[in-house]
């Protein structure tokens, strides 16, 4: 999916022409290995002060960079926010579209049956003036044969009840036809609502990362090294710390025969870049990855990480096992893929690739399960 992609596009104002038109127109996994291997040392003092020497850039203290990587991580999480939004509003529109589409087949449908109870009502009326206009229940009350008059009675009966029958079947077809017309603007102004908080989320996404990529554009080379430097260790701090409350001793949990499938499909994914709003198959975002992982197990699950974390089963840290989705920070902007021995395999952000991290790297919020 490209993250400019549109389901269905506002036109003119007659929904039942709108409506009616859209008819027309739907394992196995190597060990994490060095995943978790200490970052580059710092240089020596002394090697630094020789590398300066001889660059033409000085590289900022620490202090100043890490205000950079800050700046930065406020950015693209904005834009992590502003994406699951967009996918919110995509995976709605999709089944606002659905809606739209399903309304439209019962409002012909109900137009058909319609048109012919109509045309019945309407042969009833002309036999009834071919006969002179007198009703049957009069015609009976003027034949002189008993037989006869029992055998009239017995049809104007049936005719009272097909009569009353066909107003009945008239009125709620009619009655039908209003509330599919309803529901089907309900549908299309919840569309409309939705294309435009869309088109903000899409408008907020570039905006951050095109601060973001002007921001990292600033840099001279050896800063963006150091700078990579820095978030490697403050992600590898995080790794050892969560490592070192002991959590690895307690998950000992295997992963389901679904899990392994999506694993597999996660590691599969290894290399390709993120790009926001995309699910495949050749870029991902954070939940466009995990999502269609467990789709290809056959297990299909929400599409942003926040309605991971609202509809899927939470389990604690200690039971998770690999498959499990570990969502990040407080608003649930961020989901990965436990995949076993501390590690997840993630679309972290604009710039970066699917790679295997550290579990504990980013701060969790809790831990979902797709195939409880």
């Amino acid at each position: 999916m490209g993250p400019d992609k549109h389901t269905v596009r506002p036109g003119g104002r007659g929904i039942l022409s709108t409506a009616v038109t859209v008819v027309c127109a739907v394992t196995a996994l190597a060990a994490p290995g060095t995943a978790f291997a200490a970052p580059s040392p710092t240089p020596s003092p002394s090697a630094s002060a020789s590398a300066d020497a001889s660059a033409s850039v000085t590289v900022p203290p620490d202090k100043d960079l890490e205000a950079v990587r800050d700046k930065l991580d406020k950015l693209y999480h904005d834009a992590a926010v502003a994406t699951d939004a967009y996918n919110a509003a995509e995976e709605a529109a999709r089944k606002q579209s659905a809606e739209i589409v399903g309304l439209a087949k019962k409002i012909v449908k109900g137009q058909q049956k319609l048109d012919e109870l109509k045309e019945r009502a309407g042969r009833a009326a002309a036999a009834q003036y071919r006969t002179g206009g007198l009703p049957d229940s009069a015609k009976l009350m003027l034949s002189d044969d008993p037989s006869e008059f029992l055998d009239g009675a017995g049809r104007v009966l049936q005719g009272e009840r097909a009569t009353k029958g066909l107003i009945r079947e008239l009125t709620q077809t009619q009655q039908d036809l209003k509330q599919y017309a309803a529901d089907a603007a309900d549908q299309w102004n919840r569309l409309e609502a939705g294309r435009k908080a869309k088109a903000a989320a899409k408008k907020k996404i570039t905006q951050r990362i095109a601060a973001a990529e002007k921001l990292e554009s600033t840099l001279e080379k050896k800063q963006r090294e150091r700078l990579a430097e820095l978030e490697q260790e403050s992600a590898y701090k995080a790794q050892t710390a969560w490592l070192d409350t002991g959590i690895l001793d307690e998950i000992h949990t295997k992963a389901s025969a679904t899990g392994k499938k999506a694993v597999a499909f996660a590691t599969a994914q290894l290399g390709k870049p993120y790009v926001w709003g995309a699910e495949g198959p050749d870029s991902y975002d954070c939940s466009g990855l995990t999502s269609q992982a467990w789709a290809s197990a056959g297990k299909p699950i929400p599409r942003t990480s926040e309605e991971q974390w609202q509809q899927l089963r939470h389990v604690d840290v200690k039971d998770m096992r690999p498959g499990d989705l570990i969502i990040y920070f407080d608003d649930a902007s961020h989901v990965a893929m436990y995949i076993g021995d501390g590690a997840i395999i993630q679309a972290p952000r604009p710039g970066r690739t699917v790679s295997i991290g550290g579990a504990g790297s980013m701060p969790i919020l809790g831990v979902v399960r797709p195939d409880a």
